[in-house]
């Protein structure tokens, strides 16, 4: 019996229904994936355009549009343009031909990725004793999500955090769970903690009959967490047949003892850091510094620094050059320790792209998404560098690997609709952005840059109503107020912009406002001069969005100006880009 097909670097599992690109999943409708199977068991014959029609939607009356829509579909998830026709080929008035040489892949020795298990770790049940130490449980979680993505990308992938958390007290079936974010596997659990010890109870079910494969439960010296967690990622790894790699054993192997009181500083940082709030980040920074100052050697404490400090540039909370330098000693004090930690490949990674330090970037990130899989925030942070690049094509790509690891996350949807607007793709973006706010609809980022979209698609008063919500879920930070004067800055609005901006520049004594969001206000109102000098205190100031230069349609205004093209190359862009150079095929 064939078990799927390869082609190229895809591997198609007909019997799960599933593409795989590199090892990796390709998000594809259910009537894609029956016309992309249908068009590969022909062998290389042509299909018939009502031979097709017929296969893939029985029993139904549907028009050739919807086939000739899927086909598009098709081609733009195996990386072609609207025209391309590397694999599937139009044969006029008949029908399409795959083309591409495929090798059948039978049930008995299936290659690596077909068949590729998915896994979801759900929130550990904290049973500790009140809500105030749900950071533990969490921290556990994510933990177990990190030990379990490293042992074999290629056979097992693993959602992410974000994701996984949207289940936390779910009472939604394993089925259920399965069907939304694609998984084969659910691991679920609890954890208690009496005096020193910790015991954890965790349990293995398969998705499509909800059996309970293993269960199991162990108890440790909290100073041995780590050791736990490598005996449960080792346990789930025999139950279902995974074979580590010599990198993933090796790093199981050598796991050693924690301090009690840094492991749980550590957890309370990394609680702090996914409330995204400034408040979070600072008190983050305090707690990551107490797990360095009990266990000097941290070097998983020692990347959550380096995390905090570059999202409070980032986010414009403070000064970039004095952030971005701490940063930048913590990433390195963090692969100084441990080498092969993913997480602080990138995170240095992350702070050397908003210090425009160029050299081997992209290397670098790699290399992190090689060792640790499972972080989509350094895949959107790839997306950035490509989209940086002058290369968006490969940058949403990317950006779309970040959401098929964490599909039900409302900041990566924002992420991906970020790099859709900056490559021009507004109606895509629009769609990809309202999705991140239908998951969650009281966070600020989707609103923001839904906002910013909708400036581009000249719906001026939805742009303004969405910056209006963000700038109050958001708690009236510099960053909504900056885009919401912007927007009245676009539509003609000059009171109103001037009115915001003379309040953010008074501000500026109390809460830091990066001179990058001022010069888009004065951009959008067409003062090209004071744009360029604020561009310029951007520079002096390092303000790391100035990654976006070439690609924010805000600035396009800008792009012909000689100080404009001479702050490109001193940033280090390879070569100063129009906005036509980054337009997309649809």
């Amino acid at each position: 019996m064939v078990a799927g097909y390869e082609f190229r670097q895809y591997r198609l599992d007909t019997r799960a229904r599933l593409l795989f690109r590199n090892g990796q999943r390709v998000v594809l409708t259910p009537k894609a994936v029956d016309l992309l199977i249908a068009l590969v068991e022909a062998q290389g014959q042509t299909v018939d355009k009502h031979e097709l029609l017929r296969r893939v939607w029985p029993d139904t009356v549907v028009e050739e549009g919807s086939l000739s829509s899927h086909i598009f579909q098709l081609r733009r998830a195996l990386g072609e343009g609207a025209g391309g026709q590397r694999f599937i080929e139009t044969i006029p008035k008949r029908g399409y031909r795959f083309v591409s040489p495929c090798a059948q892949l039978g049930s008995s020795a299936p290659a690596a990725g077909v068949g590729r298990l998915m896994l979801v770790v759900l929130p550990f049940e904290n049973l500790s004793g009140g809500r105030k130490h749900d950071y533990f449980s969490e921290g556990l979680t994510e933990e177990m999500i990190s030990q379990l993505a490293r042992l074999n990308p290629e056979q097992l992938g693993v959602i992410a955090r974000t994701s996984a958390m949207q289940y936390k007290s779910t009472t939604k079936t394993p089925q259920q769970i399965g069907r939304e974010l694609g998984v084969s596997h659910l691991l679920e659990g609890s954890v208690r903690r009496a005096g020193g010890r910790v015991r954890i109870t965790a349990q293995l079910i398969r998705v499509s009959d909800a059996t309970h494969l293993w269960a199991e439960g162990y108890e440790r010296e909290l100073h041995d967490i780590l050791a736990l967690q490598a005996q449960v990622a080792r346990a789930i790894a025999r139950e279902i047949q995974i074979t580590l790699t010599v990198r993933a054993d090796r790093r199981l192997d050598r796991v050693a003892a924690l301090d009690p009181g840094a492991h749980e500083a550590y957890l309370r940082g990394r609680h702090l850091w996914n409330l995204r709030t400034e408040e979070g980040m600072r008190k983050g920074i305090a707690q990551y510094e107490e797990a360095i100052r009990l266990q000097p050697d941290y070097a998983t404490a020692y990347a959550g620094l380096a995390d905090s400090h570059v999202m409070l540039a980032c986010r414009g909370m403070v000064p970039a050059k004095d952030s971005l330098r701490k940063a930048k000693a913590a990433g390195r004090k963090a692969l100084e320790l441990d080498g092969e930690l993913g997480e602080a490949h990138g995170s240095l990674a992350h702070v050397r792209l908003h210090d425009w330090d160029w050299e081997g970037l992209e290397r670098d990130f790699q290399r992190a998404i090689d060792l640790h899989p499972a972080l989509p925030i350094v895949y959107y942070w790839y997306g950035e560098y490509l989209m940086s690049m002058g290369r968006p094509q490969e940058a949403i790509a990317m950006t779309r690997r970040a959401q098929q690891s964490d599909p039900v996350s409302p900041v990566v949807g924002a992420s991906l609709g970020m790099i859709l607007y900056l490559a021009r793709q507004y109606d895509e973006a629009d769609t990809v952005l309202q999705r991140a706010h239908e998951i969650d609809p009281n966070h600020f980022l989707p609103h923001m840059r839904l906002g910013l979209v909708r400036l581009q698609q000249h719906r001026s008063a939805e742009a303004i109503a969405e910056f209006k919500t963000a700038v109050a879920l958001a708690d009236h930070s510099t960053e909504t107020l900056a885009a919401l004067a912007t927007a009245y800055a676009t539509v003609g609005k000059s009171g109103a912009a001037r009115k915001l901006t003379a309040q953010l520049q008074a501000s500026q004594a109390e809460h830091y406002v990066l001179p990058y969001n001022i010069a888009k206000i004065y951009a959008a109102a067409g003062a090209r001069e004071r744009a360029l000098e604020w561009l310029e205190r951007a520079y002096q100031e390092g303000n790391p969005d100035l990654i976006e230069l070439n690609s924010e349609p805000l600035l396009d205004s800008l792009r012909g100006e000689s100080e404009f093209c001479e702050l490109m190359r001193r940033i280090g862009f390879p070569a100063p880009a129009s906005h036509g150079n980054l337009e997309v095929s649809s």
